[in-house]
């Protein structure tokens, strides 16, 4: 149904005449009629970071409407380096998109990185990892705003699933003011800001538990505003391995905190 809508926008630009600015206007207005409010679109991009010599992938889901949408950036959990990592969170990348923000996930992995450790003090030997991380999340705001000038950038939303979410909020911790909110997937490492700005949230698993100081305690969430709340699935199936059911909870509970004053 929808490549039937696309069809009849592209026949009615081409072959419709064109010759003022005013029927300019009036063409783009008969598309935007046509064209269902849900129609998204979805790009694979190969950026390139100049000031650390870095290949930093994206995919880009717009909304049918990009001016003055808002930016979510979403930051996949741990994939052994693997190059495919930034597409496994399509069905929450288009639910936003739908819902008219503007996502873009960011592949923070390259096989010529160092594999993540698994032991000694994570706060130490992870905290390359997430600092590059972090200057990914860095790289894809200033090109956006360069790119995409249009967008909300008074409204920027990190999402992170795992070792993303610490990498997201180390992000937060640093650089607060170019972040609005930020939400963890059942992040474990790196301690949540404790602060009432930006907004922080989080969907925990059922099964794994968090190192010391990661979550602010009741007092403090009630001090700075922040929610955490706990989801029917495992830390594995917060993906797009995750059931219809899975999906519409996690995606419930992230609708109702990127909506949240």
């Amino acid at each position: 149904m929808k490549n039937i809508y696309l069809l009849c926008a592209l026949l009615l630009l081409f072959f419709t005449p064109v010759t003022t600015h005013a029927q300019k206007k009036l063409t783009a207005h008969k598309i935007a009629r046509i064209l269902p409010r849900d129609t998204i679109s979805v790009k694979n991009l190969q950026w390139w970071d100049s000031s650390r010599k870095r290949l930093v992938p994206v995919a880009i889901y717009a909304p049918a409407k990009v001016r003055n949408a808002r930016v979510v950036l979403v930051s996949h959990s741990y994939g052994q380096n693997n190059m495919d990592c930034y597409h496994r969170y399509s069905y929450l990348c288009n639910y936003l998109a739908r819902k008219g923000y503007y996502v873009v996930s960011i592949q923070h992995e390259l096989p010529t990185d160092p594999l993540l450790p698994v032991a000694g003090c994570t706060m130490q030997t992870r905290m390359s990892n997430w600092e590059r991380g972090a200057g990914n999340i860095h790289f894809v705001i200033a090109r956006l705003k360069h790119d995409q000038p249009q967008l909300d950038y008074k409204s920027v939303t990190l999402i992170g699933h795992a070792n993303g979410g610490d990498i997201s909020m180390l992000y937060a911790q640093k650089c607060p003011k170019d972040i609005t909110k930020v939400i963890s997937l059942d992040s474990r490492r790196m301690p949540f800001p404790r602060a009432a700005y930006p907004k922080v949230y989080a969907i925990r698993s059922t099964e794994q538990s968090v190192d010391g100081g990661v979550i602010p305690t009741l007092a403090e969430q009630k001090k700075y505003g922040i929610r955490c709340v706990n989801a029917h699935c495992t830390q594995n199936d917060m993906d797009n391995t995750a059931t219809d059911n899975q999906r519409k909870e996690i995606s419930g509970y992230i609708l109702s905190f990127m909506q949240a004053k």
